[in-house]
């Protein structure tokens, strides 16, 4: 395990390649595994770090108040990088577009592949799906009791919630999960799991939520937006925001695919940060 200190937490982390540098930021179903096509391919003409955030994979957290943004300008300081171009991915997006309103100066460019967007409120539609899988998978009061907590957690109940994900984002709701490749669904449970059972059981943290959905006006770096057509709907439309809303933004829709296009259509997707970076 390569680890890093940064903001006095130590940070799973990968570095290759020499050139521009390029930080590739996973999604809150996932970890820095997510980008195992794009690390080595990037690193031929790019310097490429990917990391673990804050509580996932093979990064350490603890009680207190954090900033995603934070720990990746602080990641950047002690790799001695001035500048460096972001690539994230749902809510890695969400912290991408965070780093360039608190250091402009320092991002050069911003990929978002099935972007979040921090203090964004999911439409009515997203949050009654949400609702209607979390209620199929268990009662109320044992997700409140693990969201606490409280107790021991239920191997099934990790895994269960992992599948819904799996139904609902990483395939698409109106994708059956046998369209994904087998090496990619035995990585993306696999991680999904991790992420869960973490959460149930670490201790908990507060973070710091900037003001970042009013703001994009004001992100003037060049960005690339990306979305699956097979994504879920309230994503869908949130890239579609992010595009108009973004002054210098690029919107590329990905034919039947997912929420990882990373994983699903790795070839395409390096070919595109190629292109834009």
């Amino acid at each position: 395990m390569a680890v890093i200190e940064a903001g006095g937490t130590a940070f799973g982390y990968d570095e290759a390649g020499e050139g521009p540098a390029v930080v590739l930021l996973h999604t809150a179903i996932g970890d820095r595994r997510m980008w195992d096509a794009q690390f080595t391919a990037l690193a031929a003409t790019h310097r490429v770090i990917r990391y673990d955030r804050r509580g996932f994979g093979e990064t350490a957290d603890g009680p207190g108040e954090f900033a995603h943004y934070e720990d990746l300008l602080a990641l950047l300081d002690a790799r001695g990088i001035e500048r460096a171009a972001l690539v994230g991915a749902s809510m890695g997006g969400a912290c991408a577009l965070d780093a360039a309103l608190a250091a402009p100066e320092r991002i050069t460019r911003i990929a978002l592949l099935g972007s979040g967007l921090t203090g964004h409120e999911w439409p009515d539609h997203m949050q009654a799906d949400i609702a209607r899988l979390t209620a199929e998978i268990m009662p109320p009061e044992r997700l409140a009791r693990y969201r606490a907590r409280e107790g021991d957690v239920d191997p099934a109940d990790v895994r269960a919630m992992a599948d819904a994900n799996i139904r609902y984002l990483v395939a698409g709701p109106s994708r059956d999960v046998s369209v994904l490749p087998a090496g990619m669904l035995a990585l993306v449970r696999e991680m999904c799991e991790q992420v869960y059972r973490h959460d149930w059981t670490a201790p908990q943290w507060t973070e710091r939520i900037p003001d970042t959905r009013h703001r994009l006006a004001e992100i003037t770096t060049p960005a690339l937006v990306v979305i699956g057509t097979a994504d879920a709907p309230g994503l869908i439309e949130l890239s579609e925001h992010l595009a108009e809303s973004l002054p210098d933004a690029e919107l590329v829709e990905l034919a039947d695919t997912g929420h990882l296009p990373s994983m699903e259509r790795p070839e395409e997707v390096t070919a595109l940060l190629r292109k834009f970076l």
